[in-house]
């Protein structure tokens, strides 16, 4: 699915994003419902980049990578740690493009999310390159995600990938 989203251009640099697991909802410009086997999960769109939140019936996950005011956690490039009894795993990288390079790759990205039935993303008025996309999936008992988001003003693509692995049983 993709969206024009209703706000200004609020992420102004990429160093400016941060990552945090556990937040409660954020208030989102769009979002998709999704389910994926016995996960519900939730793409949401924000004014300043994303939040994913998954419910399952032994917990809840939540990741949130974004601009977030007084936030002392900046983006890592990796994380790999124990969530609700499954194994959690983040990865990011920014990728810094010339002109004519990113705007192709953003056109092939947000072809690539809006006609997918598991992504969401959305562009900001002002600039056809300023999005933020997110593509679900469940694989093998896994769920995972990935994102982008576009700062046209830097030639700068950020990537996440999220994969949550199945739940682990307690041995007896």
């Amino acid at each position: 699915m993709l969206t024009t989203l209703k706000t200004a251009y609020t992420d102004t640099r990429s160093a400016d994003l941060a990552w945090c697991l556990g937040r409660e909802p954020q208030p989102a410009l769009a979002a998709l419902d999704l389910q994926l086997g016995t996960s519900a999960v939730q793409l949401r769109l924000l004014g300043a980049s994303h939040q994913v939140i998954l419910e399952e019936r032994d917990g809840r996950c939540s990741e949130t990578v974004a601009c977030m005011p007084g936030s002392s956690t900046p983006l890592p490039l990796g994380v790999s740690k124990l969530v609700e009894g499954r194994e959690y795993e983040f990865a990011a990288r920014i990728e810094t493009l010339s002109r004519g390079s990113f705007a192709g790759r953003a056109q092939e990205l947000l072809a690539l999310v809006a006609d997918h039935p598991h992504g969401l993303a959305g562009t900001f008025p002002g600039s056809p390159h300023a999005f933020t996309a997110m593509l679900a999936q469940r694989h093998d008992g896994q769920i995972g995600w990935r994102t982008w988001h576009a700062y046209p003003q830097e030639g700068c693509l950020v990537a996440t990938r999220t994969r949550l692995g199945a739940q682990m049983v307690a041995a007896i």
